[in-house]
């Protein structure tokens, strides 16, 4: 079992990722690896959609590992997915990556070996006055720009920033496909249509507040987390925050709320496509298979690239 082929399930948000992975997981004697960015942060349960009952028996890894408020980050990432990939084969189970953060997943798949970038104070401050378009400009200029999920916040622009200035001051440390080790993987994309990913998505989203996701907001404010450090995070945190301190009315939330969702959810499509453009081959399997269906089309797949 040392050497059997990792598996990874990914796809847009609402398309059932987790699912599909918990029952994958059971047939193959394997264990999650969380490929979401957000389901990292303890607390951060209703507007990340971590459904943890969905697991049932099955252990899972990077879920609630850091406190929210905590800048997590790709370095961070890719070493501890390593780490998991390494601890649960070494008890003779398959390693099973989940989740819809593409550049997690791709840079950890491509085995791309990444330095610890330190936060550049100097810059940060010279930074601090641009506008997210004179951010992105400023990024372009320093890296090919393969999709938008760097520069979707001022934040994240700075920090692409200050780790593409810090590779050209460190050039030995960039990381280069030379020096990669791609792992070994089957990738299972799940499709959906883009009117049952909306429909699926604005359902979810009522249903997360009924669950109480507002309430989780203010638990986390209350809690002495700062407004921007929950902005930061994006859309629920973001406009739920935005709400909590009055900026918005909750119906317009709620519209602005689902418009980003959606918008994200296409921003995710756009990078799994991008893999493909990349040289990664996504098999895609329709959303809604039976899930005996989903699971028999896995394994032939499995036994088809071994």
């Amino acid at each position: 079992m040392l050497n059997e082929k990792l598996i990874a399930v990914v796809g847009p948000t609402a398309s059932g990722k987790t699912a599909r992975g918990v029952s994958l997981a059971r047939m193959l004697d394997g264990e999650i690896i969380s490929g979401d960015s957000r389901q990292i942060y303890r607390g951060m349960d209703i507007g990340t959609g971590k459904d943890l009952i969905e697991y049932g028996d099955i252990p899972y890894h990077l879920i609630d590992i850091v406190p929210a408020g905590y800048r997590y980050n790709l370095f961070e990432y890719v070493r501890d997915a390593r780490k998991a990939i390494e601890d649960i084969r070494s008890r003779g189970r398959r390693p099973i990556v989940v989740g819809g953060t593409g550049m997690y997943v791709e840079t950890l798949l491509k085995g791309l070996n990444l330095p610890e970038v330190p936060e550049n104070a100097e810059l940060r401050n010279e930074l601090s006055s641009k506008s997210l378009d004179e951010l992105t400009e400023i990024l372009a200029s320093k890296k090919a720009l393969h999709n938008t999920t760097d520069v979707d916040t001022v934040k994240r622009a700075v920090r692409a920033i200050e780790i593409a200035t810090y590779y050209e001051a460190h050039p030995d440390q960039a990381p280069t496909p030379e020096s990669a080790k791609a792992l070994d993987a089957l990738i299972i994309c799940v499709d959906i249509p883009r009117e049952a990913r909306r429909e699926r998505i604005s359902r979810r989203l009522r249903q997360r507040v009924k669950d109480g996701m507002i309430d989780e907001v203010k638990g986390l404010l209350d809690s002495g987390l700062t407004p921007e450090s929950l902005i930061y995070y994006g859309l629920e945190y973001k406009f739920v925050t935005e709400y909590l301190m009055g900026k918005y009315t909750f119906e317009e939330m709620m519209n602005l709320l689902e418009i980003a969702i959606h918008q994200f959810a296409k921003r995710q499509e756009t990078w799994f496509r991008g893999m493909e453009r990349r040289g990664f081959t996504l098999h895609r399997l329709p959303y809604d298979l039976p899930e005996n269906t989903f699971n028999k089309k896995v394994l032939e797949l499995l036994e088809a690239t071994r």
